[in-house]
């Protein structure tokens, strides 16, 4: 049985995408925060996984969580792009007039704004959306609405009020699915490829890189820049890279190696799907 460290509690977002992942067999297991869930996925067991968010197709990048991932001894394995749909959630015996606050993390608020202003509701910022929902359950509240995911509204029992509250519904988180790297076995039909390299303060060092890329009938799908602590602004790169086969990954990393510093993979994957 896997065992699968996700942030957050029971019922986030983090454990309905390791539940499409794995399955629903997989022993889910919460953690405080992005870091607490690097170390407890780099233990070298090889039941343990990790699956941690790292961008959001409104919010952006999650910055320190490239940073974890940089640092850390965990190869990619997988990916989840999971559409966030924000449900308000009561006791089953609560109607909407009774409602008087509702509960829930910053982001989510703001995401059902346009549905929150047409009422006069008290709104109160909490850790956490799952938590909020259990926060309604375990009090028995007929006053109190939360905004969370239709997973918590299963484990906590509650009524689904009001579902698909958010403004935005085109609105995608993509989460990484974690492995210690010396555990990780190479994964059937890869297609895409997240590596990290650095290129030096001459011109057009980066476009060099970018261009090999290209050549090689590989899809950069995704660039992103970090400043290297000590330097004088220079940068590694984290990039994302999408390839048919195998061999066009490793005829562009034979190619960007000579012209790029301190390349590394950080894992060699199949590409998720947004549904």
């Amino acid at each position: 049985m896997n065992e699968v460290y996700i942030q957050g509690y029971e019922g986030s977002f983090h454990q309905t995408a390791a539940i499409r992942f794995f399955g629903n067999d997989a022993a889910i297991l919460p953690c405080a925060t992005f870091n607490e869930l690097v170390k407890k996925t780099s233990l070298k067991k090889e039941s343990i996984k990790g699956v941690m968010a790292i961008e959001n197709s409104i919010a952006g990048s999650i910055l320190p969580n490239y940073s974890l991932l940089q640092k850390s001894n965990l190869t990619i394995i997988g990916e989840v792009y999971l559409e966030i749909d924000q449900n308000l959630l009561v006791n089953k015996e609560v109607a909407l007039e009774d409602i008087r606050e509702v509960h829930s993390h910053p982001m989510a608020l703001q995401q059902c704004l346009d549905f929150l202003d047409k009422h006069n509701w008290k709104l109160i910022e909490t850790e956490d959306t799952a938590l909020s929902a259990r926060h309604v359950y375990q009090h028995k509240s007929k006053h109190i609405a939360a905004i969370a995911s239709k997973l918590a509204a299963k484990l906590f029992d509650l009524k689904i009020i009001a579902p698909h509250i958010h403004t935005m519904k085109n609105n995608y988180t993509r989460f990484l699915v974690l492995q210690h790297s010396d555990l990780a076995m190479p994964v059937t039909s890869a297609n895409k490829a997240s590596v990290n390299f650095h290129t030096d303060h001459s011109k057009g060092s980066l476009a060099r890189v970018l261009t090999k890329i290209a050549e090689h009938d590989v899809n950069l799908s995704k660039l992103q820049s970090f400043p290297l602590a000590g330097s004088n602004f220079k940068y590694s790169f984290h990039a994302d890279l999408e390839f048919e086969t195998l061999c066009h990954f490793e005829k562009v990393v034979e190619a960007i190696k000579p012209i790029s510093q301190n390349l590394k993979i950080y894992g060699v994957y199949k590409n998720g799907k947004l549904k």
